[in-house]
C-alpha cells in the first residue's frame, strides 16, 4: 500500500514554482490563440502539460507536496482547459455546446463543496477515470489546434484530435455525474472514506496520492 506523502504549508519551493509558470503562461497562451499563431500556442501548451507532469513528480520525489502547490494546479489546468475551449470555439473549430458542457460541469461540481463542507467533508478524492478525463482533453488541444491549419499534417491531426476530445468529454461528464453521486452519498450518512475530512487537507488520488479536489485530476 502506498503511503501518503505530508502536505506542508511551504511556498517557496521549485513544484510550486512551475505551477505558477503555468498561470503565467495563460494569458501568453490566449493571445496566441485568438490571432492564430498556433504553432507558439501548441508550444506553450506541451510545454505547460510537461510542467504538470514535472511539479507533481518533483513534489513527491522530494517531499515538497504543499497546499498552495494543490490549488496551483488544478487552478493552471482548468484555466488552460478554458481558454483553450473559448479560443477554439470563437474561432469555429469546436461548437459553442461543447464549451457549455464542460464550463458547466464545473460550476455544479464547485456549487458541491459548501454542501461537502456543512457535512464536514472535504473535497471527494480523484478517480482514474477524472484524471484520464482530463488528460485526454489536454491532448486534444494541440492536436485540433494543428488540425484548424491546412496540409497534410493538419489532415491527420484533426480526426485525432477529435478523438481524444470525445473521449475526453464523455469522461469528463461521466466522471462529473459520479461525483455528484458521490456527494449524495456524504450527504445521506455514507461510510468514511468517501471524501477527505475537512480538516484534513487533500485526499489522495488512486494511482497516486495526495490529489487535492475533484477538479485536480494531477496526481500531485
Amino acid at each position: 500500500m502506498r503511503r501518503e506523502p505530508v502536505v506542508t504549508d511551504r511556498v517557496w519551493t521549485i513544484p510550486n514554482a512551475l505551477s505558477a509558470s503555468r498561470l503565467v503562461l495563460v494569458p501568453v497562451f490566449a493571445v496566441l490563440i485568438l490571432t492564430k499563431h498556433d504553432a507558439a500556442a501548441i508550444v506553450v501548451l506541451m510545454v505547460s502539460g510537461f510542467t504538470d507532469y514535472l511539479d507533481g513528480k518533483l513534489a513527491r520525489r522530494f517531499g515538497q507536496v504543499s497546499r498552495l502547490g494543490q490549488l496551483l494546479d488544478p487552478a493552471a489546468d482548468r484555466l488552460y482547459i478554458l481558454v483553450t475551449l473559448l479560443g477554439l470555439a470563437y474561432r469555429d473549430v469546436v461548437p459553442w455546446w461543447l464549451v457549455a458542457a464542460l464550463v458547466i460541469r464545473d460550476v455544479v461540481l464547485t456549487a458541491t463543496l459548501p454542501v461537502l463542507a456543512s457535512h464536514g467533508h472535504g473535497p471527494l478524492e480523484v478517480t482514474y477515470l477524472g484524471k484520464a478525463a482530463t488528460f485526454n482533453l489536454l491532448y486534444a488541444f494541440p492536436l485540433l489546434l494543428l488540425g484548424s491549419g491546412d496540409g497534410r499534417a493538419a489532415e491527420i491531426a484533426l480526426p485525432i484530435g477529435w478523438a481524444f476530445a470525445w473521449w475526453g468529454t464523455a469522461l469528463y461528464l461521466y466522471t462529473g455525474l459520479d461525483y455528484l453521486r458521490q456527494v449524495a452519498d456524504v450527504v445521506r450518512g455514507a461510510p468514511a472514506g468517501v471524501a477527505a475530512p475537512a480538516d484534513a487537507g487533500a485526499a489522495g488520488a488512486p494511482a497516486d496520492p495526495a490529489a487535492p479536489d475533484v477538479w485536480d485530476d494531477d496526481p500531485r
